[in-house]
């Protein structure tokens, strides 16, 4: 990623394609349970406004290329849980 702009767009972008994805899958799978889709919808937004909001405030000593690394790496490890978890919705 060249900015913190791009980074953001990025993660929006994921996460809007991840929440479109769990509606669908809650409306059209089959018998899915209104509770875990509603918990799933909520963690989806949850991690889009935490990963936006680490963006703007780096945490202070730690070099911004490590920094943005890890978070890069920790946001992958969650979207590819959120994906697992819908598709086990159905």
């Amino acid at each position: 990623m060249n900015s913190k702009k791009d980074l953001k767009r990025a993660i929006n972008y994921v996460c809007s394609d991840l929440f479109a994805e769990c509606v669908a899958a809650s409306l059209y799978g089959g018998k899915t349970d209104e509770k875990n889709a509603e918990a799933l919808l909520t963690s989806i937004l949850r991690i889009n406004s935490d990963y936006v909001r680490r963006i703007s405030h780096p945490e202070p000593g730690m070099p911004q290329k490590k920094y943005f690394k890890t978070l890069i790496h920790d946001f992958n490890e969650q979207v590819s849980e959120i994906i697992d978890q819908i598709n086990n919705m159905g």
